[in-house]
């Protein structure tokens, strides 16, 4: 078992640089880039809700579900989880002109749970919080003397995480995650005029990092003799990150990668060498109602005033910010989990359905997202294991406002892999 452990943190630290492999998405040129999803395969393909637990999965939203790691096996039965997720996501980017398609894939998360005895569990992993990757142009004034400025920019945040969740009493779980963020978000702006050769560029970088809590607390009383409600509460606190920011101004010559005269901008001066990075607290209220193991049917909403969000170096003039929520419905359903003479009985059913305002508020226009998932879960062996398959469409933004709408579709892939790893020695 130390063995398993050891070789799980090696390959949470060596493949930490790259959780994160970038968007394509144009409105990840705000805030901090495109959020990613932040839960595995199996979550997200339930609407991304996040209040139900059970033995064998890990619950990377919500702490207080690593409590019930290996409590509906035996007393003396420990479960040992690793998870990890990737997707493919296609999108069309369409504008009240023009069309095109591009697609991007990436590595969602890698993670570990532990039932440390019945009732607590410990949890560490690593997992993209945002990306970041667009490029983009407009074009100001005539043809023939067109001012022409483009837009790129890549990067994004990671988190590294340790979660505890512990069983305080009878249906009453509490958990808590501390989040280390980490990551470099690099802007280009590149300023031409059309049959003129001299144009100016702007180099922005920003090396970000700081901590973040996330509580939980969740009620599961049985209803009758198999049934169960769940009701959870989640409070992600306010992170006051820190950024070490640079900038560099500069002209050049017919091409941006012929440069002329490039200054560094003393930042010192301004006060913007070492910003703050402000992201409000987010609120999640979750209730389901379902039958242990075999089917289960939630909603969730989560607020935040991202009103108070901040990123001085990187404001815009285009932008505000207004409250942002999420309502999502999900569940999954699974015929008769211990069937001998069926596979498909054994496979897991998910479905779901969210609705997102952003809180992005760009050219007079909300952007809103909405996506429709399903997926199956696919049980390896002695039904600790599977395979996750999910599949997710959707539409974010619109063409009004010179703005750009982006219809998607995801594919997502995801390994659960449980076994024993402590059993108590029985003599006769």
């Amino acid at each position: 078992m130390i063995k398993k452990i050891g070789f799980a943190i090696i390959c949470l630290l060596v493949t930490g640089t790259y959780a994160q492999d970038g968007s394509v998405s144009p409105y990840s040129y705000f805030g901090l880039g495109e959020l990613r999803s932040g839960s595995t395969v199996e979550n997200q393909m339930m609407g991304g809700i996040a209040m139900y637990a059970d033995s064998i999965h890990v619950n990377l939203q919500n702490p207080a579900a690593y409590s019930q790691l290996g409590v509906q096996m035996r007393e003396d039965f420990g479960i040992t989880t690793y998870t990890a997720g990737i997707s493919y996501k296609q999108t069309r980017l369409k504008s009240f002109t023009e069309e095109q398609s591009s697609a991007v894939s990436n590595l969602d998360y890698l993670a570990l749970g532990l039932s440390l005895k019945k009732g607590l569990g410990l949890g560490f992993g690593i997992r993209p919080y945002s990306s970041v990757g667009y490029n983009f142009q407009d074009q100001i004034g005539t043809e023939g003397s067109r001012e022409i400025n483009q837009y790129s920019g890549d990067g994004g945040l990671n988190k590294v995480y340790v979660s505890l969740g512990y069983e305080f009493a009878e249906n009453f779980s509490a958990g808590v995650t501390v989040n280390y963020n980490f990551g470099r978000i690099e802007t280009l702006k590149v300023q031409s005029t059309e049959n003129v050769l001299l144009g100016s560029k702007d180099e922005r970088v920003s090396k970000i990092g700081g901590i973040d809590l996330n509580y939980a607390l969740s009620y599961t009383p049985a209803i009758g003799e198999n049934h169960r409600l769940h009701t959870s509460i989640r409070v992600n606190t306010q992170a006051n990150l820190s950024s070490r920011n640079t900038q560099r101004i500069g002209s050049f010559i017919g091409s941006p990668d012929l440069e002329r005269f490039v200054n560094d901008v003393d930042l010192y001066a301004q006060g913007l060498k070492e910003t703050e990075v402000t992201i409000p607290t987010i609120t999640t209220l979750g209730v389901g109602y379902g039958k242990d193991m075999q089917w289960f049917l939630g909603v969730e909403y989560s607020f935040q005033k991202l009103g108070d969000f901040s990123n001085e170096f990187l404001e815009l003039d285009n932008l505000i910010y207004k409250d942002a929520s999420t309502l999502a419905l999900g569940g999954f359903y699974t015929p008769e989990r211990n069937s001998f003479g069926s596979y498909l009985k054994r496979v897991t059913y998910r479905a779901g359905v969210r609705l997102e305002k952003t809180g992005m508020y760009v050219n007079d226009k909300d952007i809103n997202n909405f996506g429709i998932t399903f997926g199956l879960g696919l049980p390896l062996g002695n039904n600790l294991s599977n395979l996750n398959l999910g599949f997710e469409l959707g539409k974010k933004g619109t063409t009004s406002a010179d703005l750009i709408e982006e219809s998607y579709f995801k594919v997502n892939v995801g390994l659960s892999l449980s076994d024993q790893w402590f059993q108590k020695r029985k003599i006769y």
